[in-house]
């Protein structure tokens, strides 16, 4: 059986060990490659950068979180390229000005060098809460914020607000789509991700029970079940 060509994208403060367990449940059907999101202070330029970099000529997209913000801006520079599409734990709405204030503080706190500070105060916004005792959880967040980097934070902070709203463009959105997210996810709770599986014609939607922001590490099984049924294995 041809493998398909799945594209990753992880979130803010992420890298390639969000997705640590889909690689390795999904290597029997997929030839996986996993995004770098650091380089760009731009969403554009980040989605540049992918598309760029990609082995791939089409592929599969799934982005989790600012790496759904990229599938997002993928779609309005690349569709074409783009063969199925799942946004996991993540939103189509821009930022409120509030959101963008919170952002702008957290940048000041990483250039005053207080990154581990920065990471202290998401991580109760990022699990579920019952699961903050757990320390080889936890201890993968923390470890993905340090090897980000301050620099790169930054950029990935400024890049997510430069992103425009995504509603407008989901109604166009014609691939095979998932919408996935973790019940208690407080980020981008899952009225948001209703909203987006009403827009997209087709979307199929998955909430995942007990689970928060970061539903790939948090509930595994669940979603790479979910993403099998969405790459039709």
């Amino acid at each position: 059986m041809k493998k398909t060509a799945l594209v990753l994208v992880p979130g803010l403060l992420c890298d390639a060990q969000l997705w640590r367990s889909q690689v390795e449940n999904l290597a029997d059907i997929a030839d996986i490659w996993i995004a770098d999101h650091t380089r760009s202070g731009t969403m554009a330029g980040v989605a540049r950068d992918v598309l760029a970099d990609a082995p791939f000529p089409n592929f599969a997209l799934a982005g989790l979180s600012m790496g759904g913000y990229i599938a997002f801006e993928i779609m309005r520079q690349a569709a074409r390229r783009v063969s199925r599409l799942a946004l996991l734990d993540t939103a189509a709405n821009a930022d409120s000005p509030g959101q963008a204030q919170t952002r702008m503080e957290l940048i000041a706190l990483a250039e005053r060098g207080e990154l581990p500070q920065v990471t202290e105060i998401l991580l109760p916004l990022l699990i579920h809460p019952s699961r903050l005792g757990e320390r080889a959880l936890t201890d993968v967040v923390r470890s993905m914020a340090k090897n980000t980097g301050k620099d790169a934070f930054v950029r990935q902070q400024k890049a997510i607000m430069s992103r425009p709203d995504s509603l407008d463009l989901l109604p166009a959105i014609s691939c095979p789509t998932l919408v996935l997210c973790g019940r208690q996810d407080e980020r981008t709770p899952p009225a948001r991700h209703e909203e987006m599986a009403t827009a997209i014609k087709g979307a199929s939607l998955e909430v995942i029970e007990e689970c928060g922001h970061l539903s790939t590490l948090e509930r595994p099984a669940e979603v790479n079940a979910a993403l099998r049924r969405w790459l039709g294995a």
